[in-house]
Parts: C-alpha cells; sequence; structure tokens
C-alpha cells in the first residue's frame, strides 16, 4: 500500500494523525538534517501501522517534508 506523508520535523511529541484514505501527518522531534528525520518517520510508522521497519519504504521526497511511502511490502 502506498501512502501519502507529510512530515513535521522539530516537534515535542511523535504521533501520526490520519488526513485521509491515504494521506497522513507524521510529527517528529528529529531535525530534518542527516537524514534524522526520515529515519524517525520510519520508525514512527513502523510502530502506528505494527509491522517492521524494513517493511517501509521512501519511494518519493527523501529531501522533502511531503513523501509518498510504500508500507508492508
Amino acid at each position: 500500500m502506498r501512502i501519502f506523508v507529510t512530515v513535521k520535523p522539530r516537534k515535542m511529541e511523535e504521533k501520526v494523525e490520519r488526513v485521509d484514505v491515504t494521506h497522513y501527518l507524521v510529527y517528529t522531534k528529529a531535525p530534518p538534517v542527516d537524514n534524522k528525520a526520515n529515519e524517525a518517520v520510519i520508525k514512527i510508522l513502523s510502530v502506528h501501522f505494527d509491522l517492521p521497519k524494513w517493511k517501509i519504504q521512501i519511494v518519493s521526497g527523501q529531501t522533502s517534508r511531503k513523501k509518498i511511502i510504500e508500507v508492508g511490502k
């Protein structure tokens, strides 16, 4: 399943909000530096979907706040 994610870095808490069927907001404490925010997004989504981290992959948007992510491959 592919989802669209908007990342909100440097927030006080880490959480996932569902905007609609395929769009999510992911709040992370990590800064968008040295791939830290991307790693945090994968970790947060793995907990949210109850999947191992290797089943979540960023398909598009490595350097953007808007990403396309493959979940449960």
